[in-house]
C-alpha cells in the first residue's frame, strides 16, 4: 500500500507539472509581444545612449509613458534574461543592458529587432491560423491560405512588406556573416569574384566585399527586390531568377535560400549554380540551419536543435514547400546536384557553413 501511495503521488507530481507547463504554452505568446514592445518603445536603445542604468522614473520620463505599465513589462522580460536591474546609488534601482537586449537595439551592429517586427507582423502571423488546414490540403500552404498568394508575389505586390521582409533578412546577414568571418573567415582566400544568389538588398554582399576588398560581389535577386536595392562599392546588382540561370563567379553563395524550396527545386537551383562556378577551384557555399539530434545532457545542441525544429515549422507556415533538414537530407540534395563531396562547418550561430565542391 505503501509502494502505491508513492507512485500515485509521483503521477499527481507528474500532473501537476505538465498543467503548469501547458499554461506556459497557451501564454508563450507574451514573451514575443512583450519583446516587440520593447522594440517599439526603443528601451534598449535609451539604456545604450545613458551608458549606465536607468532608473524606472528616467525611463519613463523618456518615453513619456505610464511608469507602472513599464515596471511590468521590465519585469517580465527581466525575468526571462532580457534586461537587468541593479542597485545604484542610495539604494534606486537602476535597469540596464544584457547581451540579449543590446540584440533589440535598433541601432546597433547585429540587432535582431528587424527580424521579431517581421515575424511579429499581421502579415506573417496569419499563416498560422492555418496550419491544420496545410496538414490536410497540402498542395496550398498556410501563407497562400492567408493571403491569397504566395509569400515571393506578396511581397512583390506589397512594397511596405517588402520593405519590411528585406530589412529582416539585412538583419540576419549582419548576424551570420559575423558569425561566418569569426569562425571560417578563410573560405573566402583567393576568390576573386562571389555571387549571391537571392542576395536580397546587397546587405551581405556590402559586408563581405569590405571585409575582403579583394573580392568583387554579385548581387543576384529577383527584379522588384533588386530595383529597390542601395547601390554599394563592389557590388553589381543583377535581376533574374535563379531556376533560369545565376551568374558566373568563382562562388555561389546560398544564404538561407534552399530551404524555402522543396528537394527537386534545390537540386534545380544547386545545379544552376554548379555550371556558374569553374570546375577547377569553384564552390557553392550554403549557409542553413542543420536539424540536429541532441543526446541527453548536451544543452547547447538541445538548443540548437530546438530552434531548427522551430525553423522547420517557420518554412511549414510561409512557404509552399519549404523545410530544415538533417545533414544526410544536404548530402542527399548536394550529391543530386553533380557535386563530388562537400564539408559541414558549425558556425557560432544557429546555422552551419557547407561547401560543395563540383
Amino acid at each position: 500500500m505503501e509502494v502505491k501511495h508513492k507512485e500515485s503521488s509521483s503521477e499527481k507530481e507528474e500532473d501537476g507539472q505538465a498543467i503548469i507547463q501547458m499554461w506556459r504554452y497557451i501564454f508563450r505568446f507574451t514573451e514575443m509581444a512583450a519583446i516587440k514592445c520593447a522594440i517599439d518603445l526603443k528601451i534598449a536603445d535609451i539604456i545604450e545612449s545613458y551608458g549606465s542604468p536607468v532608473t524606472l522614473s528616467q525611463l519613463s520620463s523618456t518615453l513619456n509613458c505610464s511608469s507602472s505599465l513599464l515596471y511590468r513589462i521590465l519585469r517580465f522580460l527581466i525575468h526571462r534574461g532580457i534586461f537587468k536591474r541593479e542597485t545604484i546609488d542610495e539604494n534606486q534601482i537602476g535597469y540596464s543592458q544584457t547581451p540579449m537586449s543590446r540584440l533589440l537595439a535598433i541601432n546597433v551592429e547585429n540587432s535582431m529587432a528587424p527580424l521579431l517586427l517581421l515575424e511579429t507582423s499581421p502579415v506573417m502571423l496569419a499563416p498560422w491560423q492555418h496550419l491544420s488546414a496545410h496538414l490536410k490540403n497540402s498542395d496550398t500552404s498556410p501563407f497562400e491560405i492567408a493571403h491569397g498568394k504566395d509569400l515571393w508575389n506578396y511581397a512583390e505586390a506589397n512594397h511596405e512588406h517588402n520593405l519590411l521582409f528585406n530589412e529582416a533578412m539585412a538583419c540576419s546577414a549582419k548576424v551570420i556573416v559575423s558569425a561566418i568571418i569569426e569562425g571560417c573567415g578563410d573560405v573566402f582566400d583567393g576568390v576573386g569574384c562571389l555571387v549571391d544568389v537571392g542576395g536580397g538588398n546587397g546587405s551581405t554582399l556590402n559586408i563581405l566585399v569590405k571585409v575582403c576588398p579583394w573580392m568583387k560581389g554579385i548581387n543576384f535577386d529577383l527584379p522588384h527586390v533588386v530595383c529597390a536595392s542601395p547601390q554599394y562599392e563592389n557590388v553589381e546588382h543583377v535581376a533574374g531568377n535563379m531556376f533560369d540561370f545565376v551568374p558566373h563567379a568563382d562562388v555561389a553563395f546560398l544564404k538561407w535560400i534552399l530551404h524555402d524550396w522543396e528537394d527537386e527545386e534545390c537540386i534545380k537551383i544547386l545545379k544552376k549554380c554548379k555550371e556558374a562556378i569553374p570546375k577547377s577551384g569553384g564552390k557553392v557555399i550554403i549557409i542553413e540551419a542543420i536539424i540536429i539530434e541532441a543526446e541527453k545532457g548536451e544543452k547547447m545542441k538541445k538548443k540548437l536543435s530546438d530552434v531548427g525544429l522551430m525553423f522547420d515549422l517557420v518554412m511549414m507556415a510561409h512557404t509552399n514547400k519549404g523545410r530544415e533538414r538533417t545533414a544526410e537530407e544536404w548530402a542527399f540534395l548536394i550529391h543530386q546536384a553533380g557535386f563530388t563531396r562537400h564539408t559541414i562547418t558549425p558556425l557560432q550561430a544557429i546555422q552551419s557553413l557547407i561547401q560543395c565542391f563540383p
